[in-house]
C-alpha cells in the first residue's frame, strides 16, 4: 500500500511562524506507523515560508513574492533538518523533492519527475515535498500544498490521500458555530450541498477548507479516497481509525501528466475553434489541426499550456501547444499538407497532439 500524507503550516508552526518540534512529531509518528506497517509513504509538508518567518523576524506570512522567496530560502533548510534528525531516530532516511508546476506539466520534467519517486521509494526514503517556493513566479505556482497532494497522489499512484489540518474533519459549517454538525463521509457532490466552507487560513498557511475540497475532488475523481482529519489525530487515521471525514472515489485513475496538466498548469494563451474542430476533439478524440483553429489569443511558445475553446469561448481542453503564438496566424484553417508545401515539413504536424491534450468538463 502507498499513503501520501499532506501536512498544512499551521499545523507545523507556532504561530510566531517558529516551527514546533512537537508538532512536528507527531507528524514522524504517523508516517512511522505507515513505514513500520510494511506500507509506502511520501510526505508532502507545507511549512517552508512560515518556518522562514521567525528567523527572518517576520511578523507574519509576507505578501509579496521576493519576500517569500526569501522567508522559503531560509525556512526550507530548518524544515528539512527537522524531518531528517526525527525520522533518523527511527532509522528513516528522507528526500527533498521540490517541484514547480514546470517540472511537472512539460512531458520530458514530468518522467523525470515521475521517476525520482519511483527509485525513492524502492530505495525505502521516505520523500519530502514541498512546492519550490524559492523559485517559482505567481506563474507558475501550485498555489496551494493540498493541490499538489492530490496530484503528488496521483503522480505515485497512491492508494490514499491523507489530508492533515487544524481541524478535525469537514463541518456543515464553520466548526466553531454550536450547531455546525461533523460530516463524516463524502460520497458525492450531493453530499457537499449547501455546507458553509468559506474561512480564512492561519496567518502562517495559504489554504483553508476549500483548497482541501478541491483536493479531494482532484483525488477522488481519479480514485483516490481521500482522510481529512486534525494533524493531532494523524496516528489514528493510518491505524485505520474513522476519525473525520472520508472521502470516496467517484472516478477511475487518469493519465497522471494529463492530471497535472489539467489541475496544476497556467494556461498562455486560448485557442479557438470552428464547430468541426469541436466535435473532432470532443466525440472523435482526435489531435488539433491548423485547420479547424479561427483565433490565436495570448503570448506562447511551443511546450506551453493552452486553453482549447469553442465558438462560444467555453474552455474545452487544455493542452501542450507545438508551436510559437506569432507562428500560428497563417497557419489557421489551412490543411497540413497544404503548410507543408508552402512552410515547409517542419508545419506538417498536430498544432496540439492528442497525447498532450486533456477535455475538461
Amino acid at each position: 500500500m502507498r499513503v501520501v500524507v499532506k501536512v498544512g503550516s499551521s499545523s507545523l508552526t507556532t504561530p510566531d511562524g517558529h516551527l514546533d518540534p512537537d508538532r512536528i512529531g507527531t507528524v514522524v509518528d504517523a508516517v512511522v506507523t505507515v513505514r513500520a506497517r510494511g506500507d509506502e509513504v511520501v510526505l508532502v509538508s507545507s511549512g517552508a515560508i512560515a518556518a522562514g518567518l521567525g528567523p527572518l523576524n517576520l511578523a507574519r506570512r509576507p505578501r509579496d513574492l521576493p519576500t517569500q522567496q526569501a522567508a522559503a530560502a531560509v525556512g526550507q533548510r530548518a524544515l528539512i533538518a527537522h524531518y531528517s534528525e526525527s525520522f533518523a531516530a527511527a532509522g528513516l532516511v528522507v528526500g527533498q523533492v521540490l517541484l514547480t508546476v514546470d517540472d511537472v506539466s512539460r512531458r520530458s520534467h514530468y518522467r523525470n519527475a515521475h521517476q525520482t519517486f519511483a527509485k525513492l521509494l524502492e530505495l525505502g526514503v521516505v520523500p519530502v515535498v514541498n512546492e519550490n517556493d524559492t523559485v517559482a513566479t505567481s506563474e507558475i505556482r501550485f498555489g496551494d500544498n493540498d493541490r499538489l497532494a492530490a496530484l503528488v497522489a496521483h503522480l505515485v499512484h497512491a492508494d490514499e490521500l491523507l489530508l492533515l489540518s487544524d481541524v478535525d474533519g469537514l463541518y456543515t459549517g464553520h466548526p466553531d458555530l454550536p450547531d455546525s454538525q461533523p460530516i463524516r463521509e463524502v460520497r458525492s457532490e450531493a453530499d457537499l450541498a449547501g455546507i458553509d466552507v468559506a474561512r480564512v487560513g492561519s496567518a502562517v498557511g495559504t489554504g483553508g477548507m476549500v483548497t482541501k475540497l478541491e483536493a479531494a475532488r482532484i483525488a477522488t475523481a481519479a480514485g483516490i479516497p481521500v482522510r481529512l482529519t486534525s494533524a493531532a489525530r494523524a496516528v489514528e487515521a493510518v491505524e485505520g481509525e474513522p476519525v473525520g471525514t472520508l472521502f470516496t472515489p467517484t472516478g477511475k485513475r487518469r493519465a497522471a501528466r494529463l492530471m497535472w496538466l489539467a489541475h496544476a498548469s497556467e494556461t498562455r494563451g486560448r485557442l479557438v475553434l470552428d464547430a468541426g474542430a469541436r466535435r473532432a476533439l470532443v466525440e472523435r478524440g482526435a489531435s488539433l489541426l491548423a485547420a479547424g483553429i479561427v483565433a490565436v489569443e495570448g503570448d506562447f511558445a511551443a511546450g506551453d499550456p493552452v486553453d482549447v475553446v469553442d465558438p462560444e469561448r467555453v474552455v474545452i481542453a487544455r493542452g501542450l501547444v507545438n508551436f510559437d503564438s506569432d507562428e500560428l496566424p497563417e497557419m489557421l484553417g489551412r490543411s497540413t499538407a497544404d503548410l507543408a508545401a508552402e512552410l515547409g515539413p517542419e508545419r506538417e504536424r498536430e498544432v496540439i497532439h492528442r497525447d498532450d491534450l486533456i477535455l475538461m468538463s
